[in-house]
């Protein structure tokens, strides 16, 4: 029983991790192939990457596109999925819009954003808020739609306003499957910022692994996709901290349930 019990408390995501560099570094050095090197060979180029300098540049400019992109989703997705909660009209109006772009492939839209914008960051933006931004907006909308209908009458009836119910109650009690929303909608982002400067612009981690790839250079690009990889778990992670904040207030067998 002491066994079991110590190995209840390992926590779960280490262990997957370990057991994952494992198999990896294992099967590369079966493999014996070079679109398939071993983790170490991986981390050795990812070293040499950080000491060239040009992991810790391109990071810095994709971070700065990832932050813009997700300011701009964040803020149109909470307002418009909002409005589209409480508002059948505003639903009816824009509702086949959304769904129509949420459904299509958002990197179609990049060549139009190209000849727009230029080989910029702006494009780079515009292909992270297309990538983004309808999960927020039709996840945030379902949030607010699924309040109690007797929280929002109670609001009421003691003379509540519609901005104060709104901001009170139905927010509040909207506020875990909100954040749901903007966790996949961070996630969307990460994929849309490394697909937009991979094929748009000329700078950040996309325009690396673009130049590893027509160079074949496999270890280089795994490299640069494991910074990719830390970059979301680390926006990820700032979300979830947030999202602690927020819904403090949620059971704690609730929120495991989430």
């Amino acid at each position: 029983m002491n066994a079991r019990s110590a190995w209840r408390r390992v926590p779960a995501a280490p262990v997957s991790l370990a057991a994952g560099a494992v198999v990896w570094e294992v099967a590369g050095r079966m493999a014996q192939a070079s679109s398939l090197p071993p983790l170490s060979r991986v981390l050795d180029r990812l070293v040499a990457l950080c000491r060239e300098g040009l992991i810790l540049s391109s990071l810095a400019d994709s971070l700065l596109s990832l932050a813009l992109g997700l300011a701009v989703s964040l803020t149109a997705g909470l307002v418009v999925g909002t409005a589209m909660g409480c508002s059948r009209r505003v639903e009816a109006a824009l509702g086949s819009y959304v769904h129509a772009l949420l459904s299509a492939p958002s990197l179609v839209f990049a060549p139009v954003f190209f000849s727009l914008l230029g080989a910029g960051r702006a494009s780079v933006v515009a292909v992270v808020v297309m990538y983004a931004v309808f999960i927020v907006i039709v996840t945030t909308e379902a949030a607010v739609r699924s309040v109690p209908a007797h929280l929002v009458e109670m609001a009421r009836s003691y003379g509540a306003s519609e901005r104060q119910v709104l901001l009170r109650v139905a927010l509040p009690a909207a506020a875990p499957m909100i954040m749901t929303g903007v966790r996949l909608g961070v996630g969307r982002a990460v994929t849309g910022m490394i697909n937009g400067e991979m094929f748009i612009a000329v700078v950040g981690l996309g325009h690396l692994v673009t130049e590893a790839g027509g160079r074949f250079d496999s270890a280089s690009v795994l490299a640069v996709l494991l910074v990719v990889v830390a970059v979301a778990l680390g926006a990820l992670a700032l979300v979830q901290a947030v999202d602690r904040k927020i819904t403090h207030w949620v059971p704690r067998t609730a929120r495991s349930e989430r």
